[in-house]
């Protein structure tokens, strides 16, 4: 079950990720032009530094209403839909989430049957973001199942966001907030009243928190400690935390250095990390593998005690990785065991990543598969001809076990009985469309027949 939730998570942010990439390594540019003052002195450069600065912060802003959207149509929902919905959360009318928990603004309450409803936003609401997108598209196959056609279009879909929204801010806005309260309020204590073990425990689960957004309600928390006492022992922490994972997607990088896929977005996705943003290695390749996650958290907890017997913090809030070493606090040789913190867990992010991909079954038959694929001739794809896509015997359409196809319901057609598991693309063309369920899919060929 916890494959298939993880699963399920890495398919929602698959489809936003190029958004979320792009979002990150421009806020890593502007994060290096903010710090040159020829940009600041220059009236162009300084135009171009704040369109990036906007363009970068687009895609957080959103990030609710992107994963909401995903979500819904990841789980057979219209995909509208969970646009519609992600735009509820983030309405301007109600009040901003940041801005309610630092008691900046105060929101408005109403009264349903006598429960107290506040209009709180959901921003950085990733968890109840995913949990809209899966209600909503229940919903809404729920209410296009029921409704008589005739009256389905003008219907369902007011049902569907009515019911959604109702449930929002009734249930899932408020369990959602919940769970991120005590996770936020536990990790706090463990490392106020655990010493080394608590650093561990905080730095190794961090990046997982980041996975749900909640992660975003600590920025309260490290400007109250540098309000109380002057420093700010969070920000290492969460820093090695995200360098963990880069080294994690460094790991990945070297056991599939073959695979030009895996090159694209790993690095990429490690380049980010050097800036501090993590998004794209952990939706983007870590939470997609597993064991890239784990051995990351694993890096993170060992450098988090590195941290901790050094005395490590910062003197601001808001920048880690490499920005990060301007907020580091000098006293202690701050700066020398800050570096030194984060090539530990980058260092063991690769190596732990390596180890255990050397002995996962999964990579074992990802790897197996990849030489399979090496070792199949190449073939020049003549003209509307279709080859077998898998090694076995072929079979009129009527020998298929499936009713659907064997009455031939879904038209004309063949049948393989295959003597392996390797299925490769029967014509040279692009796939124009994966069912949700991943049971069928189709491709046009080069000459434009659709298969």
């Amino acid at each position: 079950p916890l494959q298939i939730a993880i699963k399920s998570l890495s398919d929602v942010f698959i489809e936003i990720m190029p958004g979320i990439l792009a979002a990150a390594l421009l806020l890593a540019l502007t994060g290096v032009l903010n710090n040159l003052e020829f940009v600041q002195n220059n009236a162009t450069l300084y135009a171009i530094n704040r369109l990036v600065t906007i363009a970068s912060a687009g895609i957080f802003d959103v990030l609710p209403l992107a994963v909401c959207y995903s979500a819904t149509k990841r789980y057979g929902g219209k995909p509208i839909l969970g646009i519609v919905m992600g735009a509820i959360m983030l309405s301007a009318n109600l009040t901003n989430a940041y801005d309610a928990a630092q008691g900046l603004a105060t929101p408005e309450t109403l009264s349903l049957f006598g429960v107290p409803i506040e209009l709180v936003g959901f921003q950085g609401g990733i968890i109840i973001a995913l949990m809209m997108g899966y209600v909503t598209a229940k919903l809404d196959q729920f209410f296009d199942k029921k409704i008589p056609d005739a009256v389905k279009l003008l219907v369902s879909p007011l049902l569907t966001v009515l019911l959604s929204t109702l449930l929002l801010f009734t249930i899932v806005g408020p369990v959602g907030r919940t769970l991120s309260n005590w996770i936020t309020t536990g990790l706090i204590w463990t490392t106020e009243n655990l010493g080394v073990f608590g650093y561990m425990l905080f730095a190794g689960v961090q990046q997982i928190i980041v996975i749900t957004g909640l992660h975003h309600i600590f920025g309260a928390i490290e400007a109250q400690l540098i309000a109380d006492t002057g420093t700010n022992f969070l920000n290492p922490l969460m820093s090695v935390a995200l360098m963990g994972q880069g080294g994690a997607v460094l790991g990945y990088l070297l056991l599939h250095w073959n695979n030009v896929r895996d090159r694209e977005i790993c690095i990429p996705s490690f380049l980010s990390t050097l800036f501090g943003i993590s998004e794209p290695a952990i939706f983007g390749v870590n939470l997609c593998h597993k064991f890239p996650l784990i051995a990351g958290c694993l890096a993170s907890a060992v450098s988090g005690a590195y941290v901790y017997l050094t005395h490590l913090t910062a003197l601001g809030f808001g920048t880690t990785a490499l920005p990060g070493l301007a907020i580091a606090n000098p006293a202690n040789n701050g700066y020398v065991n800050y570096i030194i913190a984060h090539l530990i867990a980058l260092g063991l992010g690769i190596l732990f990543t390596v180890l255990i991909g050397r002995f996962s079954k999964s990579e074992k038959e990802k790897k197996a598969q990849e030489k399979k694929l090496k070792e199949i001739p190449a073939v020049k794809a003549e003209p509307n001809v279709v080859y077998s896509p898998v090694k076995g015997r072929a079979a009129f359409i009527t020998e298929c076990s499936d009713p659907v196809f064997n009455q031939k319901r879904m038209g004309d057609g063949m049948v393989f009985m295959p003597e392996e598991g390797l299925i490769v693309s029967p014509v040279n063309g692009p796939v124009l469309m994966v069912f949700p369920t991943k049971h069928a899919l189709g491709i046009r060929t080069e000459e434009g027949t659709e298969l």
